[in-house]
């Protein structure tokens, strides 16, 4: 077997090969190619990649390579963790979006559109080259914003899928609450990537009985605290939004408490800057500690289950992915995508049924999946007109003065991106 990552000299690629290591009884991979461009970083994460099989004793070859050709070619799964523009682009979207009063941040509102219209043409053609190389090959997509790059390459015809890391973070801290493995809870996760509320906790599969009411009553102070969101909210709501949701609901309240502290962004550059030197070390054959605060959490764990699914193997047989919507939602066009519990096999994934949605909730999926529909639109045929758009229908904006404001400054941070502008 072999499996691709593009983007393979990212920081997040140690803790993606920790997985493959511990877990290859899962996923036997034979050959694990790590692309990117990067040649330095590339040779910094290879080099420890091999030292961590070594360590493991994984006995799977792990290559590096810059030519996307070679690295897909005979690929079974090609999983793209890219980010067109780098921390630098990263940077950007975080601060321009503050100029306005708007959240800064790069999966979200106008900083996540920009990063959707430097990506989806991108992602579009290393899938093109994908599919020349070997049709039957899945491509697992973790780059965000990874609910627009899946519709966009579910709308081209490709045999993909998205994947994030929300679900299965939820999942391990429940079960830690209620101090119980993580394989007895299954979540009835409903939204968007980035916009999804935990409405159920089951225990033993899903039609097993849902301890969301007693999670809640015993430790929703902790579940508010970890999400920054008052605990009466998440009484008001019954269910547990995901982290994401506190741009929403907090918006203004998150926009002041960014103009007072270095971005995110920022961080993580400096971070990738102390991890890059620890891979360096010849001596380090594991994931250092750091690693855990460059966030991802899970990722590896998850990716795993999803690749030995859809390849056959001994994948777990639910999975939250992003995949077409189909019904599933009904309130949803069925090619939007959707982020739910699905059955995951060599086929695809089949989402399971949902029950009914509140209102509360299904109303701001609704409106978001219409900005992605209008973000991909601009992503996939530019002009000022069409970003206008995407932007001034986005909740997090919907003023026409900052959409007009937001769409200048996008254009003018970006241009170097866009072949359109």
């Amino acid at each position: 077997m072999k499996l691709t990552v593009v983007g393979g000299g990212s920081t997040y690629t140690p803790e993606l090969v920790d997985g493959f290591a511990r877990l290859r009884d899962t996923l036997p991979v034979e050959e694990l190619v790590l692309m990117d461009p990067a040649e330095d970083r590339l040779g910094l994460v290879g080099g420890l990649a091999r030292r961590i099989f070594a360590r493991q004793g994984h006995p799977g070859r792990i290559t590096t390579t810059t030519d996307l050709d070679a690295a897909v070619d005979g690929a079974d799964t090609v999983l793209l963790q890219l980010r067109v523009g780098g921390q630098a682009a990263r940077e950007q979207d975080e601060t321009w979006p503050l100029e306005c009063g708007c959240v800064g941040q790069e999966t979200t509102g106008a900083g996540g559109l920009a990063k959707a219209l430097r990506t989806v043409p991108v992602v579009l053609g290393i899938a093109d080259r994908v599919r020349r190389a070997n049709p039957d090959a899945w491509i697992i997509d973790f780059t965000n914003p990874v609910g627009i790059v899946t519709r966009a390459l579910l709308q081209a015809g490709h045999k993909a899928i998205g994947l994030c890391n929300v679900a299965i973070g939820l999942q391990r801290k429940f079960a830690a609450l209620l101090s119980v493995e993580p394989s007895e809870l299954h979540l009835d996760h409903v939204g968007l990537n980035h916009l999804t509320w935990e409405t159920a906790v089951r225990r033993g599969g899903p039609e097993g009985p849902d301890v969301l009411p007693e999670l809640l009553a015993g430790h929703g102070d902790t579940i508010a605290a970890d999400l920054r969101l008052p605990r009466r909210l998440l009484d008001t709501l019954g269910v547990v939004p995901s982290y994401y949701l506190r741009y929403y609901y907090a918006h203004d309240e998150v926009v002041r408490e960014m103009g007072t502290k270095p971005s995110r962004a920022a961080e993580v550059a400096a971070m990738e800057q102390r991890l890059l030197t620890l891979y360096a070390d010849p001596a380090l054959d594991e994931k250092p500690a750091l690693l855990a605060k460059r966030g991802g959490a899970f990722y590896s764990e998850a990716a795993v289950d999803l690749a030995a699914s859809l390849l056959g193997g001994a994948g777990s047989p639910y999975q939250v992915v992003n995949t077409r919507n189909n019904g599933t939602l009904p309130f949803l066009p069925d090619d939007a995508v959707v982020e739910v519990q699905a059955a995951v096999g060599a086929k695809g994934a089949s989402p399971l049924p949902v029950a009914p949605v509140d209102p509360l909730y299904a109303g701001l999926t609704a409106a978001v999946t219409a900005y992605e529909d209008l973000a991909l639109r601009a992503a996939l045929h530019g002009g000022r007109e069409r970003v206008f758009r995407a932007l001034l229908a986005h909740p997090l904006i919907g003023q026409y003065a900052y959409a007009e404001q937001l769409t200048d400054r996008l254009i003018a941070h970006n241009r170097e991106h866009l072949a359109w502008a």
